[in-house]
């Protein structure tokens, strides 16, 4: 389709102005342009973020449909559907994806795009969303985080954990956290494999991902040593800690820190928010709880004071139980004093006898 050029007049003399007169941004210009934009509703069935990762069927599917035209994808979270068709109607953006339909993929395609109307209608099957749907479901899975090791190095009468205890009794210390709290974590995240990977690009035995990585100063050639990866946790965990000072009761403020570690720092600011709203106490957890679960249903993650959408607020929540149910049972463990060599591998308490009647100097 031939475009109109117009001729403007500038203080340096007339120029043909390149943007076409009729406004018409269809099929050929995406791809010149290089960028789909589809605007959508926060929500599992649409678009959410999953630690760093954008999930969601519709998101999928149009990431999928991105790459057929060889383009990159911009999805672009509304408050309403209102906003939704005002921004379409103004040209903002190229498409709507509508959660799914009975009738079919539920998008609506701007006016002014036949050609984009065409591509995606005859690029769409049915058969699409089951791919999608079983592809999200796997990487939310278990089995989508690659592990050598599945069970911990536990020698309970030797006061040792694993082969790390003597890095989470130094870095802990610096935080004034029990290396304990910091094992059962560990063990929670990599069962104490230090290769372990997600496919989100989690790493090593704290599962860092890579932009973390960088916050915080681990270079992407280490971050699966463990030593360094314990330390650069540790100080993220420092960050976390700050980012919630306004929890006064030590205790309290881990439970929000374990779970900001696992769903966001945002996400549970929201699930306070919310909490604040229905009357409860923001600053303990038992109490905010429900409303981190509560983040996965649209009657909250929509309400006017959450500022991040929806998230998988059950993960989080069971997230910070096993952790603190793993925690209590590594109490009984008596911190090793003789800490380890530079190997990582800890040494065993050395208990000495004493005889009967003893008496200590």
């Amino acid at each position: 389709m031939q475009k109109k050029q117009e001729t403007l007049v500038t203080p340096w003399g007339e120029i043909a102005d390149t943007i076409p007169t009729d406004d018409d941004f269809d099929l050929d210009e995406i791809q010149q342009n290089g960028e789909l934009i589809a605007l959508t509703l926060t929500g599992p069935e649409t678009y959410y973020d999953y630690k760093g990762k954008h999930l969601g069927t519709q998101y999928l599917l149009a990431q999928r449909f991105a790459d057929k035209l060889g383009v990159s994808l911009r999805m672009e979270v509304c408050r309403d559907t209102a906003e939704m068709m005002r921004r379409l109607e103004d040209g903002d953006a190229d498409l709507i994806c509508y959660p799914m339909t009975k009738k079919g993929l539920g998008w609506i395609v701007g006016d002014d795009k036949e050609d984009l109307e065409d591509e995606l209608q005859a690029w769409f099957k049915p058969s699409l969303v089951d791919e999608v749907k079983k592809e999200e479901e796997f990487l939310l899975s278990n089995r989508a985080v690659k592990r050598r090791v599945f069970a911990p190095m536990l020698n309970r009468t030797g006061g040792v954990i694993s082969h790390y205890d003597a890095f989470f009794q130094r870095y802990a210390a610096t935080i004034r956290w029990d290396w304990r709290l910091i094992a059962a974590q560990c063990y929670q995240e990599s069962t104490f494999d230090p290769l372990a990977r997600s496919w989100a690009g989690a790493c090593g035995l704290m599962q860092i991902m890579p932009g973390t990585a960088d916050h915080l100063g681990l270079s992407r050639a280490n971050i699966y040593d463990p030593e360094q990866n314990i330390a650069a946790a540790v100080r993220y965990l420092a960050e976390l800690e700050r980012s919630f000072s306004d929890i006064r009761e030590h205790a309290e403020r881990t439970r929000f820190v374990l779970a900001a570690y696992n769903g966001g720092h945002f996400h549970i600011r929201d699930a306070m928010a919310l909490a604040r709203k229905h009357g409860r106490n923001p600053y303990h957890w038992h109490e905010v709880e429900p409303f981190v679960l509560g983040l996965s249903r649209p009657e909250f993650y929509n309400d006017p004071v959450v500022k991040n959408g929806y998230m998988r607020g059950s993960e989080t929540v069971d997230y910070v139980r096993k952790i603190q149910e793993r925690w209590n049972g590594y109490r009984g463990v008596k911190t090793v004093r003789s800490v380890a060599a530079p190997s990582g591998i800890p040494q065993k308490a050395k208990r000495e006898r004493k005889k009967k009647f003893q008496i200590n100097e």
